[in-house]
Order: C-alpha cells, then sequence, then structure tokens
C-alpha cells in the first residue's frame, strides 16, 4: 500500500498538480495548503479527484475549524489528533506547529503539542504525521544553529520511537531525510515522499 505525505503547498497550483498525478492508495497533505487560510476551495479542487483517500492537517497557516470544514465540503478526512490503520499500520496525525513569532492561525504551545501526541503513545507500529519538525535535528534547521522545531515532538520520537516521521513547516529542510535514533524522518515538503506501507512490516 503505497502512501504520499506532502506539506506546505502554500497554494501553489502546479506543485500540487503533480503530486495528484502520482498514484497512491491514500494521501495525507502535512499542513500549509495555503497561506493564511487564503484559496481553500481553489486547492480543494485539485484534491478533489482523490477525495476517497485524502486525509488534510492543518498547518500553522489553517486552524482546525478551517481544515474541519474544508474537508467537510470536499469529503476528505481530518486527520488532526486522529489515527487511521492502513496495511497494518498505525498511521497519525497532529497539524499545528510550536509557536512561531508571526501569530499564524494554527500554532500551539509545547504543553499543548506534548497533551495531543501523548494519545499516540501506545501505538506501535506508527508512521507519525505532524506539521511541526522535531527541534534540534537536521529536519528543523533553518541555517546553522537555528532550530526552530518542537521540544515536545522531539521528546515524543525519542521515547516512542515511531517507525517513520514526516514533517514540513520548514522550507530550507524540505526533502531532508535522516534518521533520529531509531526513527527515519523526512520533511516531505511539496515534492512529497511516496511511502510503501508493506514495505515497514517486511
Amino acid at each position: 500500500m503505497k502512501l504520499l505525505v506532502f506539506s506546505d503547498i502554500h497554494n501553489d497550483k502546479k506543485a500540487l498538480e503533480k503530486l495528484m498525478a502520482i498514484e497512491a492508495d491514500a494521501y495525507v497533505c502535512a499542513g500549509d495548503l495555503v497561506s493564511w487560510a487564503r484559496g481553500l476551495d481553489a486547492m480543494g479542487e485539485i484534491l478533489k479527484p482523490r477525495a476517497d483517500r485524502m486525509y488534510v492537517l492543518p498547518g500553522n497557516h489553517e486552524s482546525e475549524a478551517d481544515i474541519a470544514a474544508f474537508c467537510s465540503r470536499f469529503g476528505f478526512t481530518a486527520l488532526h489528533g486522529k489515527t487511521v490503520e492502513m496495511a497494518g499500520v498505525h498511521v497519525a496525525g497532529l497539524g499545528y506547529s510550536n509557536r512561531t513569532p508571526f501569530n499564524t492561525p494554527g500554532e500551539y504551545t509545547e504543553e499543548q503539542l506534548a497533551e495531543r501526541l501523548g494519545s499516540f503513545r501506545q501505538l506501535t507500529p506508527l508512521v507519525l504525521i505532524c506539521h511541526c519538525p522535531p527541534k534540534d535535528t537536521p529536519l528543523d534547521g533553518m541555517k546553522e544553529g537555528a532550530h526552530f522545531g518542537s521540544v515536545a515532538v522531539r521528546e515524543f520520537i525519542d521515547a516512542y520511537e515511531p517507525v517513520r516521521f514526516f514533517s514540513g513547516h520548514i522550507h530550507e529542510t524540505e526533502g531532508v531525510d535522516c534518521m533520529m535514533g531509531h526513527t527515519r524522518g523526512v520533511n516531505a515538503g511539496k515534492r512529497g515522499y511516496l511511502l510503501d506501507l508493506a514495505n515497514l512490516l517486511a
């Protein structure tokens, strides 16, 4: 079973059309489909042919309510704070970022992130998809010495070691693929990442 994860489209219709041309059994948008919650319906029209297998998280540019209403209009599934089982693997999603200087619509405190991640602790094997990357890793560095990821996400990965982790949010690390202990992490970005779930259990 193939899962396509992507993030941070920010209203780029051509990038989204390229992703929707990729055949997969399920698609997860890990947030920031648009900027400042504007233009969601135009993006929804591009996603609509895959509606029965489309899962969406709010990034920091969308609120939970924005994405819930968007999913309701187009027949997508809102994955924020939820899990779905695919091919014997638990796929869990958590949108929003930790606090930013920009007061965007989808931000949590570290305590809020930790509380919501807590509901995924017992799931194994786990593929965790967050908008926000873990702090002080190759996934969250905008430049040398400047890391803007989440402490709560990092602590969850260190403690519970999901088999795979996907994030977005930090555009400068798009495509970065790294190991964090026993967890392989990827910033999916708008290039996307096609994961074969069957290989995780082989």
